[in-house]
């Protein structure tokens, strides 16, 4: 993204050490390159040495760090994060594949199927967790049917990223997005459901296309054993689920409040401890907000924010004009990943309908490339842990011959809709 490297830019002309503008700079090149040079630093652990450094310093004061976290966003993740942990511990998502598979059926419709299912999840239980727990079941059933599974994880993959752009709790950058906009869950629904529908058509037409007359492929059976499936626990996941989806519709009770609320019910049991359902909660995802959230603050309050988007401005680059976001966000979301981009943007984004611009172009740019999303290496490092290869050429070059395609296809689907409803990126 053209801001840090203007960040960088302004912090080697300073005179003085700009600390605000030094650590925006380095957490956001190790966002770009995935870790620190030389260092077995991730992005979680560099948007958390960041803030300490700037803590420590004294460069944004406690009281201002705590105000820059959004807990709202963060309650409305954890709270999600622990229902979808209910459906992975009952052994839901493993029953599904594998009843998908159970029926003879064509490879085509099988993949259609896993794509339909694959988005319906994604949009009410977060695109990570879903990838998370079906690549190791979905690997199994297709070695048993004789059927190669690359396809079918690519499905996996394209179905996760598209399917959860339909709500504003199908990934972590919606949740923060319609967090900050104070979107209507119902409202936003009409914008990003329909692209999200129609997407899904796209990934599977491409996909069976691309694969047409390829799908037989041997492969040794290499279970990844998950939770066995328990109705009663499936049911109460289902139950809250139900519930919280009917609150975040109809009520005005803050989302966060709801999911947390959900989360705690799901708590309390009889049989599941606490812990077993805590376990599942990604606090390295967490984390990442709070420290990028500080890191923001501190780079926006040093002003350098606003003048980096002066600057972008006098290049004839405004992402406040809604044509310029969207491609902004796709371009960007390839570069620093969509969560920090999205962080980025937001301050910037005036535009009364920016917050479904962001949501569906960040989201629908994850199928671009294999590194677009976390939910493609996800799945890609599952395919890996249980010997799973595309034959012929490596993970990277397979989901590129297909995302590319899916990618431009799905983008123009959600542009035109945007440019339907609103007449957006038109104007």
């Amino acid at each position: 993204m053209c801001i840090a490297s203007v960040a960088a830019a302004r912090a080697v002309a300073s005179p003085a050490l700009d600390l605000p503008l030094v650590v925006f700079a380095a957490v956001y090149a190790v966002m770009i390159f995935g870790r620190a040079p030389g260092l077995a630093l991730d992005r979680t652990g560099a948007c958390v040495v960041g803030a300490a450094a700037l803590l420590a310093t004294g460069s944004i004061a406690s009281a201002a760090a705590w105000q820059a976290i959004d807990f709202g966003t963060l309650g409305l993740l954890l709270g999600m994060m622990l229902v979808s942990a209910q459906f992975r511990g009952s052994g839901f998502y493993a029953r599904v594949t594998e009843r998908l598979a159970a029926r003879p059926t064509s490879p085509e419709r099988l993949l259609g199927e896993l794509v339909a299912v694959v988005g319906a999840l994604s949009a009410l239980l977060t695109n990570d967790v879903v990838c998370v727990a079906i690549a190791p079941p979905l690997v199994d059933v297709c070695a048993r049917r004789g059927l190669d599974p690359v396809p079918y994880l690519l499905a996996l993959c394209g179905a996760a990223n598209v399917g959860s752009a339909a709500t504003l709790i199908g990934n972590p950058q919606n949740m923060l997005i319609g967090q900050a906009k104070a979107l209507p869950f119902g409202g936003y629904l009409l914008d990003g459901g329909v692209p999200a529908v129609l997407g899904l058509i796209v990934v599977w037409w491409l996909l069976a296309r691309a694969y047409r007359g390829r799908f037989a492929r041997t492969l040794p059976r290499s279970p990844d054993g998950g939770a066995p499936f328990s109705r009663w626990q499936t049911a109460k996941g289902l139950a809250v689920l139900a519930a919280l989806v009917a609150g975040l519709l109809a009520s005005d009770v803050p989302r966060e409040a709801q999911a947390l609320a959900a989360g705690a019910l799901l708590l309390v049991s009889r049989t599941t401890a606490s812990r077993t359902l805590l376990g599942e909660v990604d606090g390295g995802l967490l984390l990442l907000f709070a420290g990028l959230f500080v890191c923001n603050a501190a780079f926006a309050d040093a002003g350098h924010a606003a003048a980096a988007f002066a600057w972008l401005r006098d290049q004839g680059v405004d992402v406040g004009e809604p044509a310029t976001l969207f491609a902004a966000s796709v371009v960007g979301s390839n570069v620093v990943s969509n969560v920090p981009l999205t962080m980025l943007l937001l301050p910037a984004t005036p535009h009364p309908l920016s917050g479904p611009i962001l949501a569906l172009a960040t989201t629908l740019a994850g199928n671009l490339l294999l590194v677009g999303s976390i939910a493609n290496l996800i799945v890609v490092e599952a395919a890996t842990r249980l010997g799973v290869a595309p034959q012929g050429r490596g993970w990277a070059s397979e989901h590129w011959r297909t995302g590319v395609p899916i990618t431009l296809a799905t983008l123009a689907v959600a542009a035109g809709w945007l440019w339907l409803r609103h007449g957006l990126l038109a104007g």
